[in-house]
């Protein structure tokens, strides 16, 4: 390999076409997946500085820190990127649920004969 990002040690984000990258959250104790959500370069460095995960929100628009509003903050205790840096994993410690529904993880619903079930 003669990528510089995919062999090299350099932070170097490969942000999409509206400047974004997607980042999957778990949870650090028990593994799973919390949420999926994106950052530009501005969330990715508050979340880097803070420790508490902040995203780009499409639809508003905006930063958006999750939990400035419930108090469910997301405390990064790792960020990971995968082989060509065009994805984040985030490891965090949830205070709270991650879902804005309430449940633990966004990832509530499994699909089984074409329908949704809940999993608890």
């Amino acid at each position: 390999m003669t990528d510089a990002r995919e062999s090299g040690l350099a932070l170097d984000p490969k942000y999409d076409a509206n400047g974004l990258v997607t980042a999957v959250v778990t949870d650090r104790v028990g593994g799973g997946v919390l949420m999926v959500a994106h950052m530009n370069a501005e969330a990715l460095a508050a979340t880097l500085a803070s420790g508490e995960a902040t995203f780009w929100s499409r639809s508003r628009g905006r930063l958006w820190k999750k939990g400035e509003t419930s108090g469910n903050v997301l405390r990064v205790v790792e960020v990971r990127v995968d082989c060509d840096q065009d994805a984040l994993w985030l490891i965090a410690d949830p205070a709270g649920p991650a879902c804005h529904t309430g449940a633990p993880s966004c990832f509530y619903r499994r699909i089984a004969d074409g329908r949704l079930e809940r999993v608890d």
